[in-house]
């Protein structure tokens, strides 16, 4: 599955109304951090079809980084029934990011 561009007008939908979990990614695109875990993202969205993948760009979505208290970014956010099960701060390895799942 292609990771979706999340923003408010399609969270309802794709993220809360979601039958599957969903892995939220907090970037943007000045941060380097955000860059390096981007293709480790993408994979995890390529190999893994019993997910859904969402990118929230922050400066875009400034909203959505609110109601989910991004301070410092990339942050990865998993939530399962509408609800968050997990979060990491910062560049993580492929495993960790899973693990949330």
């Amino acid at each position: 599955m292609s990771v979706i561009n999340i923003t408010k007008n399609n969270y309802q939908e794709e993220v809360v109304n979601s039958d599957k979990p969903v892995l939220l990614d907090f970037w943007a695109s000045w941060c380097g951090p955000c860059s390096m875990l981007s293709p480790i993202i993408d994979k995890i969205a390529e190999d893994r079809k019993d997910i859904k993948v969402g990118k929230v760009n922050v400066d875009e979505e400034s909203e959505l980084s609110s109601a989910f208290q991004v301070m410092s970014i990339p942050t990865v956010i998993v939530m399962k029934n509408g609800s968050v099960t997990g979060k990491s701060v910062g560049l993580r390895p492929r495993k960790s990011i899973e693990a949330m799942l």
